[in-house]
């Protein structure tokens, strides 16, 4: 099993394939969007393949394609098609807002993919509008209509921001009575592509469990999965379950088994880091894949022990800011 120098399993690996996205959320990123890389600059997918490749031989069994928004990547299905054949590679997760997922759904639930986390942080039209700052709620609607149809687990992510959408907590929380979903509420953190909104976290871990707890007072602490990144509750009654994850207090760290990898081929040995190295231009200087095993191995020797210690690390001391859209999530 590939552990890292603080004895934690790394099994899982979160794939960025691309930092373009059709939205333009208030959490995410500036009005105006953000500088998106050169198309050179961001791994093929022959790259990504052989990375992957690399990394399933080390001991990654769990994968997740994020973005941006993965499926407004041209071939996207081909080469989840080439991923699900992967010896190896046991599980395959994806991430989406699900602007363009639905016509998708039935093709993946044929390739196996083993759930979808949704991103959708209201269910009032209008606010959804004014989060992403495009007018497509029905079209996510309708992809969370056809994972329930088809079977697909699924997970609602929604990140919990103080004057926005705070008055849907309870509203998503009841998603879970009459369907089998997980609903997942994240503290917002700075990957906003700017500054901070807020001069505190408002919504903290322990308020959104003490919001559940004051309307479902019978809230069950329900066991966490393996290095969970949520703690996870259920309200009798109800088919589905709520979990939280304290992202912006990073709790979890001490169980962390996951890495990331950027569109354009940074490492990422903890989402707080600013990039430990670059295995695409390893790859493209033409490493071997025994080199490029060394150079991941060599990462995982030095992981900062948690997210306030890769934050300190960060180059030139220069504060968390950049887009969740450029590193994946």
């Amino acid at each position: 099993m590939l552990r890292d120098n603080h004895h934690r399993p790394v099994n899982y690996l979160r794939l960025a394939v691309t930092d373009r996205c059709n939205l333009r959320c208030f959490y995410c990123m500036p009005e105006e969007g953000i500088e998106y890389m050169p198309k050179a600059e961001l791994m093929s997918y022959e790259e990504m393949l052989r990375i992957v490749r690399v990394m399933v031989g080390l001991g990654i069994q769990k994968l997740r394609i994020t973005g941006g928004e993965p499926f407004i990547r041209r071939d996207m299905m081909d080469f989840l098609g080439e991923m699900s054949r992967l010896d190896g590679l046991q599980e395959i997760h994806i991430t989406t807002n699900g602007v363009v997922t639905a016509p998708l759904v039935p093709a993946l639930k044929k390739l196996g993919i083993c759930s979808i986390n949704l991103s959708l942080d209201t269910l009032n039209p209008q606010l959804f509008h004014e989060i992403t700052r495009r007018d497509d709620f029905h079209k996510v609607m309708k992809t969370f209509e056809a994972l329930l149809s088809h079977g697909i687990s699924t997970k609602i992510n929604a990140v919990m921001m103080e004057g926005k959408n705070d008055h849907d907590l309870l509203p998503l929380a009841m998603l879970t009575k009459e369907h089998p979903v997980g609903v997942r509420y994240i503290e917002e953190m700075p990957f906003n592509g700017g500054e901070a909104h807020y001069d505190k976290l408002w919504w903290s871990h322990r308020r959104i469990l003490e919001t559940l707890q004051n309307h479902f007072p019978d809230l069950e602490k329900i066991p966490d999965p393996p290095s969970s990144t949520s703690y996870n509750y259920r309200i009798p009654g109800h088919r589905g379950t709520v979990g939280i994850i304290a992202a912006y207090s990073r709790t979890f760290c001490g169980t962390c088994n996951r890495i990331r990898l950027t569109p354009q081929g940074l490492m990422k040995t903890c989402l707080y880091d600013d990039g430990v190295f670059n295995i695409k231009n390893l790859l493209r200087a033409g490493a071997t894949d025994e080199q490029l095993g060394h150079a991941v191995l060599d990462a995982l020797g030095n992981r900062a022990k948690d997210g306030f210690e890769a934050e300190s690390r960060r180059r030139f001391g220069l504060p968390v800011s950049e887009s969740m859209a450029t590193i994946g999530g």
